[in-house]
């Protein structure tokens, strides 16, 4: 189980992890959020349902090129110039979309880090010093959401944009400054896929 998910009876999934890997998830996590950033509902209007929905957010793709990797455009061809009407639209949908979207990358993550806090306090172990963190469905769907935002966001920051940039940043060589967030990336590939495969089983 180590290093991996497996399926749990009943459905969800667990994984075996040590002191280090849980620090690295969570410092991950955390930086995750501060990314995306606080949410848009505050004060008074945070409890009306109505107001939530009405909200309207950004119509222009985020600068950051995680962010804008985090929040695509819906329409037009990614990394192609987009014509008057694919921008209109793409500044549309953005606009009644992204608020809810932003809520929930923010939920995955916080799920992560409240996961991974239950588990730091003691909740369950396993032989060999590792922690086992057992979730959920729910939990399942949070931390796929939110490994998948992880990887999306060192992707973008390493400027990967296909398989072939992975392989050669893969081989890079140790003293290479990059090459702690490549393998950062290739370990949540891993356990991203684990956890698809756990809970397909």
């Amino acid at each position: 189980m180590a290093g991996h998910f497996e399926p749990l009876p009943g459905g969800g999934a667990a994984v075996a992890l040590d002191e280090v890997e849980i620090s690295i998830l969570r410092s991950l996590a955390v930086q995750l959020l501060e990314l995306i950033g606080p949410g848009e509902a505050q004060g008074a209007d945070a409890a009306d349902p109505l107001a939530r929905l009405f909200a309207e957010g950004p119509s222009e793709p985020p600068a950051d090129p995680a962010l804008a990797r985090l929040f695509p455009d819906a329409y037009g061809t990614p990394g192609a110039e987009q014509d008057r009407q694919e921008r209109a639209h793409a500044a549309e949908f953005r606009r009644y979309t992204e608020n809810d979207l932003r809520e929930r990358k923010r939920e995955d993550a916080l799920g992560m880090v409240r996961s991974l806090d239950a588990l730091s306090a003691g909740d369950s172990g396993a032989a060999g010093g590792d922690a086992v963190l057992r979730l959920a469905p729910d939990g399942c769907r949070q931390w796929l959401g939110a490994l998948n935002d992880l990887r999306l966001t060192i992707g973008a920051r390493l400027e990967i944009t296909d398989e072939d940039d992975g392989e050669t940043l893969f081989r890079l060589p140790d003293e290479d400054p990059r090459k702690p967030m490549v393998m950062a990336y290739l370990w949540l590939g891993g356990l991203q896929e684990t956890l698809v495969e756990a809970l397909m089983a």
